[in-house]
């Protein structure tokens, strides 16, 4: 699987993609919102294992996709959709960049081009996403690209000794035909 926009390639995982992921998990700016305070090498191994197992399932329902950039093959990170079965009708969106690389509007476009494949190739609904409130950067992402805010669940996560609240937003097919 392949997508492509003008400066981002949407590609498959390849076990070499094993020290750049490590990079950028690694960094203390991508673990403030992550479940785990520290990430080892071990934990990116399994992590990377899993995305490659995903994507030889058959019927295949998680499409976790490496974003490179096109100009010198660098991964930024990580942008898909993944269902809960075949027959489903909507999915969940995820995202990540390599800290970096914040702001650049890398995860703006590559989740345009996962949106695009939803709707249009795997025929979703609805698209939705659970954010950590305290993320702003990646709560702007999706309210740039149309997804309504659907509500707040008020500390229904822990970690890092602490609650964390979670916002729901939700974007369906009819909403991004408009926009797009």
């Amino acid at each position: 699987m392949r997508l492509e926009t003008d400066r981002l390639l949407l590609r498959e995982y390849r076990a070499e993609d094993l020290a750049a992921i490590y990079n950028y998990q690694t960094h203390p700016a991508y673990l403030r919102y992550a479940p785990w305070s520290q990430r080892h090498k071990k934990d990116v191994q399994n992590f990377l294992h899993n995305l490659i197992e995903w994507q030889n399932e058959q019927p295949r329902i998680k499409f976790q996709l490496a974003i490179e950039l096109r100009s010198n093959q660098e991964l930024l990170g990580s942008c898909g959709l993944r269902k809960t079965r075949d027959t489903a009708f909507e999915a969940e969106l995820g995202y990540e960049i390599d800290p970096h690389h914040w702001g650049e509007g890398y995860a703006t476009e590559s989740v345009r081009a996962i949106l695009k494949y939803g709707f249009d190739d795997l025929q979703l609904h609805r698209v939705f996403a659970s954010i950590i409130a305290d993320n702003l950067g990646s709560r702007r992402v999706v309210e740039k690209l149309g997804f309504t805010y659907e509500g707040q669940l008020r500390e229904n996560r822990r970690f890092k000794d602490r609650w964390w609240d979670t916002c729901l937003y939700g974007l369906l097919k009819d909403e991004w035909a408009k926009a797009a």
